[in-house]
């Protein structure tokens, strides 16, 4: 595998459009994309919670930032004309499942036609020669058994939100098939588990929720402690999306359909997930077992990465008890200095060791 300052170093100079740059895991990308001297444009909707990783490290500043919504196709078209990107990461999503069930509609119109429509506007683009579309460890059907899905099981996510991520990959495939055939621009989906670290402010998330209760020293309600989830700090994934677009830029043989997740070892239970957790942050934290009777969600889900690992010689850096560490650490360094972007980049250089 290469390192990861060969990694970054090819990303200086580049023209790199991240879609969903506002939310969590965009912001965190789109600070690695800057920091590695990339020219970064932006396309998103303004922050959607009062509390956000992308005011917070001022990326408003450092990249070219258009705040608009992926469901207008006309707009989009024009910022691709105008911007020429060469690498399109596209991570726009409305990506809560509780949220999905509340409004069906408009998550299947974000994350269904919204992925058409920035598919359409690479398709109509030529200076762009790499796409990666990142879905969800959510796209397959569900049957809670305890061996890993690859990526050749079937797509049929259960609730509206892992539906739609599953409709997201055939219209990937569909694109992929009819119109890059000649790999005139190289094609891939990146299925990742859930990612933890700072600067996540969604609700209904785990880590989230611990951390609003822990600075109010509050008891937290965990819904569902027995449920299995690959949890992994988001740089890990970030990694990979950015290596994937790279090798597949350099050689079409890396398209693919890649699972993106941590160990199996690392897949625990909510539960387990939150005493790390309530371990690293110490006092003023506790929990409590308390379903809330809400919606259908997946009890057991594992993936396994092995084609990811053999085709790259990816392995994680980071295990679960780090990863929560690494979090916990990043939201006391922020209470404590109010300066998310000298906290964030330590991460990042932390993390890709340059």
């Amino acid at each position: 595998m290469e390192s990861s300052k060969e990694l970054l170093e090819f990303y200086k100079g580049k023209k790199v459009l991240v879609t969903g740059s506002t939310g969590f895991k965009g912001s965190w990308l789109s600070a690695i994309l800057f920091m590695a001297g990339a020219d970064v444009v932006g396309y998103a909707l303004s922050p959607v919670t009062h509390q956000s990783l992308f005011d917070e490290l001022c990326l408003g500043d450092k990249i070219k930032q258009y705040y608009e919504d992926i469901r207008d196709y006309d707009t989009m078209k024009r910022v691709f004309d105008e911007e020429k990107p060469e690498i399109v990461l596209h991570l726009a999503a409305q990506p809560i499942v509780r949220e999905s069930y509340v409004a069906p509609r408009y998550t299947f119109d974000t994350n269904v036609m919204g992925t058409v429509n920035v598919l359409e506007c690479v398709r109509l683009t030529d200076s762009v020669s790499s796409f990666l579309n990142v879905t969800t460890d959510k796209v397959y059907e569900n049957k809670e058994q305890e061996k890993g899905y690859v990526e050749t099981d079937y797509l049929d996510g259960y609730d509206p939100y892992s539906n739609s991520k599953s409709c997201s990959e055939l219209v990937t495939h569909s694109y992929k098939k009819s119109f890059f055939a000649d790999s005139r621009c190289r094609i891939s989906t990146a299925r990742a588990g859930n990612v933890i670290g700072g600067g996540d402010y969604a609700k209904d998330r785990i880590v989230p929720d611990c951390i609003r209760a822990a600075v109010k020293n509050e008891v937290v309600n965990i819904r569902n402690p027995y449920s299995i989830r690959p949890y992994q700090h988001v740089l890990e994934p970030l990694a990979i999306y950015l290596m994937i677009a790279k090798k597949q830029a350099e050689d079409s043989k890396y398209e693919g359909y890649y699972n993106v997740g941590p160990d199996e070892s690392d897949c625990v239970t909510t539960g387990k997930l939150v005493d790390i957790f309530a371990s690293k942050w110490g006092e003023g934290f506790s929990w409590n077992d308390q379903s809330d009777g809400g919606p259908h969600e997946a009890g057991f889900l594992k993936l396994d990465c092995t084609k990811l690992k053999t085709t790259f010689g990816w392995q994680p850096k980071y295990n679960i008890d780090q990863a929560v560490e690494k979090t916990v650490d990043w939201q006391k360094k922020y209470t404590s200095l109010n300066d998310a972007f000298s906290i964030t980049k330590k991460q990042i250089i932390e993390f890709f060791e340059v």
